[in-house]
């Protein structure tokens, strides 16, 4: 199958699960429908769907992604001992594990074509991550902790592993709390990636934009958080600082010296 036959088939079988979205009719431009087929993933509800679809599925994403380009992260040159800066699309990255900025559902953006990384993430993982998402939480029986994280697979996110983290809400004025949870949020990620034998992790810029932490003060937690748990544990995990905006990137560049 072509990309194009890929894409269709993908969108006629999420249209026929759902009776609502029966009489939608799919455009003619792949543009058109790359973004209705996004939507369809970013709504679905977390149930289980045959082999058939998931094959093709990830051979689409896969193929998606590959069109994109894939960075691996020993290409990558360090601006410190196991410190990168690299601003980029985080689902293009070749690495141990990405670290997800998610809500306390844990399940993923719902909100179509959303520009937030959680909805990037569910996109170009699959449906599966939204599967694998649900099942941790029904087992934990109640929503995350702010601070908290979790790890999952990424399927067919070029990386190994996701980690999931939900970051401080930030309302108002910045407080000591906002602070301590997120460097609570970076402190369970190395944590967690450590446990699990993660040899490289790329942080997003957790809390900055729709949770409201200011970015630069977001910056020093997170470079101050790592430097921290290196000195007291004596890890070896390099530590990708991934920003997608031009302002993270020169806040990144200032604190970790790069000229």
């Amino acid at each position: 199958m072509t990309q194009s036959e890929r894409r269709k088939f993908l969108i006629e079988r999420l249209i026929a699960e759902q009776p609502r979205y029966r009489d939608l009719t799919i455009p003619q431009s792949e543009a058109e429908q790359k973004k209705l087929l996004r939507s369809l993933f970013n709504v679905r509800m977390p149930k289980s769907i045959d082999e058939d679809f998931l094959k093709i599925q990830d051979e689409y994403l896969q193929e998606e992604t590959a069109q994109k380009g894939i960075t691996d992260i020993t290409d990558l040159t360090p601006v410190a001992n196991g410190i990168y800066l690299w601003q980029g699309d985080i689902t293009t990255l070749k690495c141990g594990a990405v670290v997800n900025a998610a809500n306390s559902q844990m399940l993923g953006c719902f909100v179509p074509c959303h520009g937030c990384i959680d909805n990037a993430i569910h996109t170009y993982a699959g449906v599966q991550l939204r599967l694998e998402c649900a099942r941790i939480m029904r087992r934990q029986g109640r929503e995350e902790q702010t601070g908290g994280a979790k790890i999952t697979s990424a399927y067919n996110l070029p990386c190994d592993y996701v980690i999931h983290t939900v970051g401080p809400i930030v309302r108002g004025a910045l407080t000591e709390t906002d602070k301590s949870l997120l460097s609570s949020c970076y402190l369970s990620c190395l944590e967690l990636a450590d446990k699990n034998s993660v040899k490289s992790i790329a942080f997003c810029c957790i809390s900055t934009g729709e949770f409201h932490f200011p970015n630069d003060k977001a910056a020093e937690i997170a470079v101050k958080t790592v430097k921290e748990y290196w000195k007291q544990t004596s890890g070896k995990i390099e530590v990708i600082f991934n920003v997608f905006k031009d302002v993270d990137y020169e806040i990144y560049r200032k604190l970790l010296g790069k000229s």
